[in-house]
């Protein structure tokens, strides 16, 4: 890829992450359909359409300037091997979790540049946000083509080691999880204090996606915000001295379960 010419991607995958990315991609005009291609046998009716659509070949083609790797981390070492030839000039970039940087070069036969990438569940709908990694062997250009294709699903955060997947995975990959509990345990709060069900639900639920979408829009940080809402003894300070008073415990607890988080993805990463 040279200038402004348009990157060509090989898909392995197009299963819900890698057919999010695919439409993202092809809405946004990132990639250069003609020249990319998907590879999965076991396509969807929609997106072989989607395809024939926008004139991306489907189980075919070669020198492709990425290869984007979304299949199961469980049937990798299975798949992978059939597209190492594909890899010997591409970037290939996997978002797979628990496969580390060298574990996927023994797949593709020593593919020589090969980044991580972890995504979350909002990447589905483009509002994600995504933890990249590249070793030394990726220069300038093609961390710039990493990001731009990411960009598809939302943010990007690079990291600068690959331990450091772990942690992204502690906190965004997993994040995602977290807010719906809380969002959950609001909802059952507002019905233990003699709501309706359904109604504590809504307003919890309507409640925790407001904030989140204030806080996207707000150029202020989240602590700003937080003391712009809670006037002094008020109900949100008498709720907030419960959840994070002098003893710091909702975030003694967030810092706990997160790191027991970045702990298991270290586990389960080979």
């Amino acid at each position: 890829m040279t200038g402004q010419t348009k990157p060509s991607v090989a898909l392995i995958g197009a299963g819900a992450m890698g057919g999010a990315l695919l439409k993202g991609w092809l809405a946004a005009g990132t990639i250069d359909s003609a020249r990319s291609a998907v590879f999965d046998p076991n396509i969807t009716e929609d997106m072989a359409r989607l395809c024939a659509k926008k004139d991306v070949a489907v189980n075919k083609g070669e020198g492709f300037d990425a290869m984007l790797v979304a299949v199961k981390p469980q049937i990798a070492g299975e798949v992978l091997p059939h597209y190492a030839a594909l890899a010997e000039s591409a970037i290939v970039i996997s978002v797979m979790a628990g496969k580390s940087v060298a574990t996927i070069q023994n797949m593709l036969n020593g593919a020589p540049r090969v980044a991580r990438v972890m995504p979350n569940l909002p990447a589905a709908i483009g509002r994600g946000v995504s933890g990249l990694y590249a070793p030394d062997a990726i220069d300038a250009d093609g961390r710039t083509l990493i990001e731009t294709l990411m960009r598809a699903a939302g943010e990007t955060v690079w990291v600068e080691t690959e331990k450091e997947i772990d942690f992204v995975t502690a906190v965004s990959g997993s994040g995602p999880a977290y807010y719906f509990l809380l969002t959950e345990a609001l909802a059952e709060a507002g019905a233990s204090l003699g709501l309706d069900k359904t109604a504590a639900a809504a307003l919890a639920r309507a409640t925790l996606a407001g904030a989140g979408a204030m806080m996207d829009a707000d150029l202020r940080s989240p602590a700003e915000m937080r003391k712009a809402v809670t006037s002094p003894g008020g109900t949100t300070e008498a709720a907030l001295k419960v959840f994070d008073g002098d003893d710091a415990a909702m975030r003694k607890l967030v810092e706990k379960a997160v790191k027991a988080a970045a702990k298991r993805a270290g586990e389960l990463t080979d």
